[in-house]
């Protein structure tokens, strides 16, 4: 199987003010991404109060717009920054989606961070039942 190894990376495609919000967020995913799962875990929990479960095509949308601002977001390694970066963007519109850790259900291993609306998976390039959840934050 195949992936892409960057993704599309288009910031002049979003309107400047809303680029801006972006990599702001995208900032505060960075930092949070160096915190251990656990706290990471603590954190979105406490972020996802009060918020209404997130529609898939709106956070699919909210997605594409991290995936084309953020450099950082594109490559192999920019799963766990996008994958926050998309989980609090759609916390800062008052929805929530549900935001996964998991490992390959087949060999070799490997690590993957994603986000869920709506029991899929958004945007990721893999078949359903690819990876299997070690933990998750949904919607409260």
């Amino acid at each position: 199987m195949t992936t892409p190894e960057v993704l599309d990376y288009r910031p002049r495609s979003v309107a400047l003010r809303r680029r801006l919000v972006v990599l702001a967020v995208v900032a505060v995913a960075r930092l949070l991404a160096r915190r251990p799962p656990d706290r990471i875990r603590t954190v979105l929990e406490r972020l996802r109060r009060g918020a209404a479960e997130a529609g898939h095509a709106r956070t699919a949308e909210i997605r594409r717009t991290v995936v084309a601002v953020s450099r950082a977001c594109t490559g192999p390694r920019g799963c766990l920054p996008r994958s926050l970066a998309t989980a609090l963007l759609c916390r800062l519109e008052g929805d929530w989606p549900t935001w996964c850790v998991g490992v390959r259900a087949l060999p070799p291993f490997g690590a993957h961070a994603w986000v869920e609306a709506g029991g899929k998976a958004v945007g990721e390039p893999y078949p359903d039942g690819c990876h299997a959840v070690l933990f998750s934050v949904p919607a409260a």
